[in-house]
């Protein structure tokens, strides 16, 4: 069957991971028919893991990358960047499931990082990551109920953390918000755009036989032994398509009325001055994730900026709107000032909202969904690890590469039918509602 785009992706003004970024140079646009033995669609963490993978699996064959938007500018750029090993299940009310998922899981998450890992040797991308782990930081006695509900899971998955108090994270962070947390060393932390575009520009430098076209959306992809994947001003030639598009599979047409498309949003301060950074004290790097999963991210950066991230949507349409990401804002604002009262003059530079996918059943949508055409999407909300695994795991399925992690992918199933409208939008809306309020001081 004819695949036919019903919208590319379309995002707002660039995340400030990507607006603090040097100007990239200008795209490179599909302007006219070629052939390739692989088309990838979509530039992120998938796209480009899987690029690099089937370089590896197939280092003779010529490759081509298609993005609608820059490299960077789209979903993997506006992710508040943290690679995680542990149990991470936005769907729970702690993060964790049952332990012998959770060991698996955890096995193939560093299996992830550790490829992460191998293209920031490879490409010299170390300025765009971070591995000191991560804080699990909770506020009030709620959070710290489930900090110590979550360490115990820790302890029966015999995974190593470190417990800090409130003068710890004071210590880390330079505010006294916190109450306690979680130190897990196994986490890295990203500047996304950065290291999106980064392995970009590697596989480019790296390899002859890999292309990558930017600003050129697909419209259509005419089925056949050789499919045509067509762009406004041109077209590829080729036997393989690997869909690494998250939740546009819907707009593919693919596990349609199955994917969950939820918006979450981030804010960045402008750089803070030297007395600024110096009246916040602290680390110059760190990041915390909160001990509930609706509750805000903050992230410190060593370019002197302060990211925060909470807020979730739910926008069926895979678009959000500059009404939503005003509003947003000032929880943000108000999040900000609550932790960081000695900064009350800092002000954030760039705001963005980033779409996210996940499914009823937390099942990925993942596979060969026809002849010759493979699809890795649906991360349930953990676009940077997931995204990376999808991306080694469909490329070794597709270049017929024995992987036991595969069946991991394959065993859960298509994600799960939504339910019928107007009632998932209600009970969508309804069940953030809910838990936005539950988070409490934590967002």
């Amino acid at each position: 069957m004819n695949l036919k785009v019903r919208k590319p992706p379309n995002d707002l003004a660039g995340s400030g991971w990507y607006e603090i970024l040097p100007e990239p140079p200008p795209p490179e646009i599909l302007d006219s028919t070629i052939n390739a033995d692989w088309v990838v669609i979509g530039g992120g963490f998938t796209g480009l893991t899987t690029a690099r993978r089937l370089l590896e699996n197939c280092p003779d064959d010529r490759i081509v990358v298609l993005d609608a938007q820059r490299i960077g500018w789209g979903a993997a750029g506006r992710n508040s960047g943290f690679m995680i090993d542990l149990p991470h299940d936005l769907q729970s009310k702690d993060y964790s499931g049952g332990t012998t998922r959770d060991r698996n899981q955890i096995k193939m998450n560093r299996f992830a990082i550790g490829y992460a890992k191998s293209m920031v040797n490879e490409y010299g991308l170390h300025s765009f990551m971070d591995t000191g782990g991560k804080i699990n930081a909770a506020t009030d006695v709620q959070g710290m109920n489930a900090l110590r509900a979550y360490s115990e899971h820790l302890r029966e998955l015999d995974e190593s953390f470190e417990e800090y108090d409130a003068q710890v994270l004071k210590e880390i962070t330079g505010i006294d918000y916190y109450a306690g947390g979680i130190h897990t060393p196994g986490c890295v932390q990203v500047q996304p755009a950065g290291y999106i575009r980064g392995i970009a520009q590697g596989l480019l430098q790296s390899s002859k036989n890999i292309k990558i076209y930017e600003n050129s959306p697909i419209t259509e992809i005419v089925s056949g032994e050789t499919k045509r994947i067509k762009t406004p001003k041109g077209e590829v030639l080729s036997n393989r398509v690997v869909l690494a598009v998250n939740g546009h599979l819907e707009s593919f047409g693919l596990f349609s009325k199955r994917l969950m498309h939820v918006f979450t949003y981030g804010s960045m301060t402008r750089q803070l001055s030297v007395d600024e950074l110096n009246r916040l004290g602290g680390r110059d790097q760190w990041g915390i994730t909160p001990a509930h999963p609706m509750g805000t991210t903050v992230r410190k950066v060593k370019e002197g900026r302060i990211v925060v991230r909470n807020v979730f949507t739910y926008n069926g349409n895979m678009e959000t709107t500059k009404d939503q990401v005003s509003q947003t804002g000032k929880r943000h604002d108000k999040a900000f000032r609550n932790r960081f009262p000695m900064l009350k003059d800092v002000s954030m530079e760039y705001r963005w909202g980033g779409h996210l996918c996940l499914s009823l059943n937390s099942a990925p949508a993942f596979g060969e969904v026809e002849k010759g055409v493979f699809a890795s999407g649906c991360q349930n909300g953990l676009g940077a690890v997931q995204g990376t695994l999808g991306g080694i795991l469909i490329a070794d399925l597709a270049s017929g590469r024995d992987n036991p992690m595969i069946k991991s992918l394959i065993e859960p199933g298509e994600p799960a039918k939504l339910y019928p409208e107007p009632f998932m939008t209600i009970g969508a809306k309804m069940n953030l509602w809910w838990n936005h309020l539950r988070a409490g001081k934590d967002l």
